[in-house]
C-alpha cells in the first residue's frame, strides 16, 4: 500500500486514536519470541538513547522484554549503553545488531540524518522498528520508508512520546461529533529560554577538542556530506542542516503532532515559517527562534510558536464556531463563547517513552493500535520541511500530491 492509496477516511476513522490502518499482527514477517518474550537491539546509546535504555529497565520484567545488544559508533557509548542495560551485547556497527536473528524489534536514537538509512535497513532485516522523531530527515526518505513500511507488514512506532497521551485522541472524537462545531484555527508551542550557552549548545565545548580514537566518524555521518571530525556537528548536531531541522523537527513535530491527532489532519496544504538567528550567530545555519503557520485543507491553520529566548507560552488550544478546546495538565476543557463548559476529559497515559514502547508491545503481541503510527511521523516531516524551506527560500511552500512533495505555492497558482 502507497500513500495515495491510503485514504483520508480509513486514516481519520480507524478508531478512538485515529491512527492508520492497523497491520494484522499475524502477518508480520517475524512474530515476537517464545513465551511472548520481546527481544530489543538499541541503535544509538547518547542522550536519548539512555532514556530508551533506562525505560527497557523498568519493562524487563513487567514487559516480559529482553534488551539484546546495543549499537553505537562511538565504542565508548556502545559499551554504556550494555552495561546500563544489564546483560546485553556492545556493538559498534549497527548492522551486526540487524543480523542477531532474536532481536525483535529496534529501537533507533540516532541523529535525525541517519533515521532513513537504519530504519531502511531494520526493515530488510525484519525487525520490527521504534524510530524517534523527526521519522526522518527529508521528505522524499519519508516517502520510502513509508512505502517500506506498508510492504514489509512490519510495525513502525514513531518515538513522539505525547501520542500516548490519550487526551488528543479524545479531542479527536469529540471535535468529530461536533463539539466545536466548524474548526477553523488552532495554536500550539514550544518555547524555551537557553542559557548563554544557547540553543542545543553545550556548555564548554572547545574547537579543538580531538576525535576520540573509538568513533567511527564515517558512520556518524551517514548520508550527510563529507567533512573532517568537528566537535561541533558531532555535540550539536541539532543546530546544522545537514544533519537536523532544529527546531522545526526536533521540538514543533511534539506539538504539531497533537494538533494533527486531535483536527485528523495529514499534509498541509501550505506552510510558512518565520524567524532567524536572532540571538547567537554563532556558526549554526538554523534558526534559534522560529514559528510557523500551516495551512489544512479541511479549511483551518495551525500556529506553532517557537521562541527559544524566552519561555512565555500560548495557550495550546483549537478553536470553532461553537468553542474552544483548551489542553491542560489534567486533559482538556472546552467552553463555549460565554465560558460555559461544554465538555471536559481527565487523561489517562502521558506523554513518556515507557507508556509509549508498551503500546508498541501490545501492538505486537495484542494486535492493537499504535499510538504513533508512521503516517502521523510522516505527515510532521512534510510539514517541518516546509516550514524550514519557506524560511530559507523566502517564499510559501505548498503540498503536491501528485509529485508527492513540496513546491513553491505560486507554482500551484
Amino acid at each position: 500500500m502507497n500513500r495515495k492509496q491510503l485514504s483520508r477516511r480509513s486514516f481519520l476513522h480507524a478508531g478512538a486514536s485515529a491512527t492508520a490502518v492497523v497491520v494484522s499482527a499475524k502477518s508480520y514477517a517475524r512474530v515476537v519470541g517464545a513465551n511472548n518474550r520481546i527481544a530489543v537491539g538499541v541503535i544509538g546509546s547518547g542522550g536519548q538513547g539512555m532514556k530508551h535504555i533506562t525505560a527497557f529497565r523498568k519493562l524487563a520484567n513487567t514487559g516480559n522484554l529482553d534488551v539484546v545488544a546495543v549499537a553505537d559508533c562511538w565504542r565508548q557509548r556502545a559499551d554504556e549503553g550494555a552495561a546500563q542495560s544489564g546483560d546485553s551485547r556492545s556493538i559498534q556497527d549497527y548492522r551486526e545488531l540487524l543480523d542477531l536473528k532474536e532481536i525483535d524489534y529496534v529501537t533507533i536514537a540516532t541523529p535525525e540524518h541517519s533515521h532513513a538509512t537504519i530504519a531502511l535497513k531494520a526493515l530488510d532485516a525484519g525487525k520490527h522498528v521504534y524510530c524517534e522523531k523527526p521519522l526522518t530527515h527529508t521528505i522524499s526518505e519519508a516517502n520510502r520508508l513509508q512505502e517500506k513500511t506498508h510492504s514489509s507488514g512490519l510495525a513502525l512506532q514513531v518515538g513522539i512520546q505525547g501520542m500516548s497521551d490519550d487526551s488528543y485522541a479524545s479531542a479527536g472524537e469529540a471535535i468529530r461529533d461536533g463539539l466545536l462545531g466548524v474548526v477553523v484555527q488552532a495554536q500550539i508551542e514550544y518555547v524555551r529560554r537557553y542559557g548563554e550557552q544557547g540553543l542545543f549548545r553545550k556548555p564548554g565545548l572547545r574547537d579543538d577538542l580531538p576525535k576520540p580514537a573509538d568513533l567511527d566518524w564515517d558512520k556518524w555521518l551517514d548520508s550527510a556530506p563529507t567533512t573532517a571530525w568537528n566537535p561541533h556537528h558531532y555535540f550539536e548536531w541539532r543546530n546544522y542542516s545537514a544533519y537536523s531541522g532544529c527546531i522545526a523537527s526536533d521540538l514543533f513535530i511534539h506539538r504539531l503532532a497533537r494538533i494533527m491527532k486531535a483536527c485528523d489532519l495529514l499534509y498541509p496544504s501550505r506552510v510558512v515559517g518565520m524567524g532567524g538567528i536572532w540571538h547567537r550567530p554563532d556558526g549554526r545555519d538554523l534558526p534559534d527562534n522560529f514559528e510557523m503557520i500551516c495551512e489544512y485543507p479541511r479549511g483551518m491553520s495551525v500556529y506553532v510558536l517557537g521562541t527559544q529566548s524566552n519561555r512565555h507560552g500560548i495557550e495550546h488550544c483549537i478553536r470553532g464556531y461553537r468553542g474552544t478546546l483548551f489542553f491542560t495538565k489534567e486533559g482538556w476543557v472546552a467552553r463555549d463563547k460565554d465560558g460555559k463548559i461544554l465538555a471536559e476529559h481527565k487523561k489517562t497515559g502521558a506523554e513518556d517513552i515507557t507508556l509509549h514502547h508498551a503500546n508498541l508491545h501490545k501492538h505486537l503481541r495484542d494486535d492493537g493500535q499504535l499510538n504513533c503510527p508512521i503516517e502521523i511521523g510522516v505527515a510532521g516531516v512534510v510539514a517541518a520541511c516546509m516550514a524550514n524551506e519557506s524560511w530559507r527560500s523566502g517564499r510559501m511552500m505548498a503540498w503536491d500530491a501528485d509529485k508527492q512533495d513540496m513546491v513553491s505555492a505560486t507554482s500551484l497558482q
